[in-house]
């Protein structure tokens, strides 16, 4: 059977009354920058009880004013036109501030519940951003443990700067009330803590921190504001790398500081500094982090439950001497997680029976899942050597007093199938060389 092609006729073609042009088209066009009249709903903010994935999903993001665009536009310029001598639409220059990344700002003060933010180009810049709101001759009371790139910072301000800087145990509170002293003007937390997952009493700390006239500042990035919120706990600063959860796609570096709610100053000044030092985000990276928040709670929830089966399995094999996860309840600070925590994240470590150098290279290289990088917080699972990768640049002695050993190995748990994951862990413990 044959087809037969049949000219369309003017009545067999269907005008789309919403396309400019055609003849039953009946919307007005308003001029770009006319919010007055367009009436495009403006929230003016997410009420307090919406639950964690509404808030992913609307914090920060409005219609935009011009053309209605539903997702954040990046805008991309440098400079903003001033409409007389005096007066702009509220940007000048994108270093001092540009939309996009105001968009940012305000959903991370939503998710964090602060009275404001101010986004950086990497988590390392957040971190420079909070120790300069400190004065000279401070004194810095730091988690024994902390990132490798935090201690560099705290000791290149110690050499070039005279910080005075004390790395301690934060979980020992009369520890901590012994180490203050006159000048202490901030205590620097990961909870938990890169790389051995150990958690510090946020509140407590807090309320030593503030009766002795301290900033405390919380890195918040192991878990994010889903699972943890430590302004809630009284926290006066929180810190992000932006680059992990937040996006979740490894494909951006950028970072976050979030002041407490009421302390308006402090949010001020965190921007000022922001600023003045040229560390702001670039826009189209404020997109992309942006972005990624749309979906940060049911990545959570994938990272999360990857984790817990992967640090079960560990913790039952042979070749493993100890796990690093305050999710198990063989945890010390287990009881403090379930306190403090929504839940306890993807990040987890582990250290091999007999881990010598060469079982632990072993390991490394054997994976097939988890890629050999240092970072987290990406959908894809990572591998890291603490000792060698993202805390090299700690002294051994330093390493040592912290209980970073060279047998540790991290991991940064994604959102494959958890299945897959313990298969591949299994296969590389299995075929471990002799000790």
């Amino acid at each position: 059977m044959t087809a037969t092609a049949t000219a369309l006729t003017a009545d067999d073609v269907h005008f789309d009354p919403n396309v400019p042009g055609n003849p039953a088209y009946h919307f007005t066009i308003l001029p770009p920058g006319s919010p007055a009249q367009a009436g495009w709903t403006q929230r003016a903010g997410l009420v307090p009880d919406a639950r964690p994935a509404t808030q992913c999903v609307h914090a920060g993001v409005q219609p935009d004013p011009a053309y209605g665009a539903v997702m954040p536009p990046i805008y991309q310029s440098s400079t903003f036109a001033f409409r007389d001598v005096c007066t702009n639409a509220g940007f000048d220059y994108t270093r001092s501030g540009n939309p996009t990344r105001a968009a940012l700002e305000d959903a991370l003060t939503i998710l964090e519940g602060g009275g404001g933010a101010t986004c950086t180009s990497t988590g390392m810049s957040a971190i420079l951003v909070a120790l300069n709101l400190l004065p000279g001759a401070s004194h810095v009371l730091c988690t024994v443990d902390c990132y490798g790139g935090t201690f560099r910072l705290l000791e290149h301000a110690r050499v070039a700067y005279g910080l005075e800087v004390t790395y301690l145990d934060l979980a020992d509170l009369d520890a901590v009330a012994r180490a203050f002293r006159p000048n202490t003007r901030m205590v620097w937390i990961e909870s938990p803590s890169n790389p051995l997952l150990r958690l510090t009493d946020i509140a407590a700390i807090a309320t030593l921190a503030r009766a002795r006239g301290a900033l405390t500042v919380v890195d918040n990035t192991f878990l994010s504001p889903l699972l943890q919120r430590p302004l809630d706990l009284g926290a006066d600063l929180v810190v992000h790398s932006t680059t992990k959860y937040l996006n979740g796609h490894s494909d951006v570096v950028g970072g976050a500081v979030v002041a407490a709610r009421g302390q308006v100053a402090l949010a001020q000044r965190i921007a000022s500094v922001n600023n003045l030092l040229g560390t702001s985000q670039a826009p189209h990276d404020c997109f992309l982090v942006l972005r990624g928040l749309k979906t940060l709670q049911v990545r959570m929830r994938a990272h999360e439950a990857g984790a817990q089966v992967v640090a079960a399995c560990l913790a039952a094999h042979p070749a493993i001497r100890a796990v690093y996860y305050p999710g198990l309840a063989s945890h010390p600070q287990h009881a403090l997680a379930r306190r403090q925590q929504r839940g306890f994240g993807a990040m987890l470590s582990f250290e091999l029976v007999d881990g010598t150098r060469a079982r632990v290279e072993h390991v490394l290289k054997t994976l097939r899942w988890f890629t050999l990088a240092e970072s987290l917080g990406g959908v894809e699972s990572l591998v890291a050597h603490p000792a060698s990768m993202t805390h090299a640049s700690m002294t051994p002695e330093a390493r040592a007093r912290a209980g970073i050993t060279d047998s540790l190995i991290r991991l940064s748990i994604g959102i494959e199938e958890p299945d897959d994951l313990i298969a591949d862990l299994a296969r590389a413990l299995g075929s471990l060389p002799p000790a």
